[in-house]
């Protein structure tokens, strides 16, 4: 019910929100997952406006990168405007917004968290992620040194995914 309240408050901003990355991805392994973070077309202001008129908490934990948190019923949601990475030092990215999941998809780290579920229950796979959870295989999305120059810290995630989601280190990069 938070979740519809959540879906029903960005509703009249007409951007497109979906269920994004590791809530999708532990949904489809079984597991209950610990937070569900939402992605949108809507541009930060435009979220933040529509929860305040829905009665919604909202906190800029992140409007830098596009990331708002909404807290339905006391349950927080991150919610995050679509973006591109235009420049990356190893550790901070500067973004521009955008409105093209499956571009969205192609920046992110894993094949297994570029999974999205629209509020209808379509589930969107762009990189082959459905795949990789049947292998139980977490692999880098595209080239993996190109996604860890981007940030560092994905090497540490990847060996912390793969010893929870994965069973098997050989499948590093598209």
């Amino acid at each position: 019910p938070r979740l519809a309240t959540l879906f029903a408050a960005l509703a009249p901003t007409g951007a497109e929100t979906r269920v994004i990355g590791g809530a999708v991805r532990d949904v489809l392994y079984g597991r209950t997952p610990h937070e569900i973070d939402l992605a949108t077309t809507a541009l930060p202001d435009v979220v933040m406006r529509a929860a305040a008129a829905a009665g919604i908490k909202a906190v800029p934990t992140g409007i830098e990168h596009g990331t708002m948190t909404l807290v339905v019923a006391g349950t927080p949601y991150e919610v995050t405007t679509l973006r591109e990475d235009f420049e990356t030092d190893g550790r901070y990215a500067k973004v521009r917004f955008g409105g093209d999941f499956e571009q969205d998809a192609r920046r992110r780290d894993f094949t297994v968290n570029a999974l999205s579920l629209t509020p209808d229950g379509r589930l969107h796979d762009y990189v082959g992620g459905l795949d990789d959870l049947a292998a139980r295989r977490i692999r880098f999305i595209g080239d993996a040194a190109t996604r860890i120059r981007e940030d560092y810290l994905r090497v540490l995630r990847f060996f912390r995914f793969n010893a929870s989601h994965g069973r098997s280190e050989e499948h590093t990069s598209e």
